[in-house]
């Protein structure tokens, strides 16, 4: 199970923090990824994290101003995403695929980010 939250209603060149929530199972197998679908487009990856061994990777478009991070012990996932822009308007979402396939399998049910101009 994955439990996003954080999202709220943020001015432009604001941060915020999304946090999800990992439960249920061992992920140890698992890649978690953070993605958005902003309104009237398709969905978007914005980077993941290979939870055994903590390396993370981004979609080239998101560099630079989204960080994930994570807290194993809490079994957190984290997504910084600074100097937020209108166009960051979306929900959020944090997803879960086995490192042996390519499709994201499980995902979290999202949190809205609105940015205002």
């Amino acid at each position: 199970q994955l439990q996003a939250c954080g999202g709220g209603l943020v001015q432009t060149g604001d941060s915020l923090r999304l946090s999800c929530v990992v439960s249920g199972r061992s992920f140890g197998s698992y890649i978690i990824g953070w993605h958005r679908q902003a309104p009237g487009k398709e969905r978007e990856f914005i980077g993941s994290i290979r939870w055994s061994s903590g390396s993370i990777g981004y979609a080239e478009s998101m560099k630079g101003r989204f960080t994930i991070s994570r807290d194993r012990s809490k079994n957190t996932l984290f997504l910084q995403m600074d100097s937020l822009r209108p166009e960051d308007t979306a929900v959020y979402y944090c997803a879960a695929r086995r490192i042996i396939v390519t499709v994201y399998e499980y995902w979290g049910q999202g949190t809205e980010v609105t940015v205002s101009s």
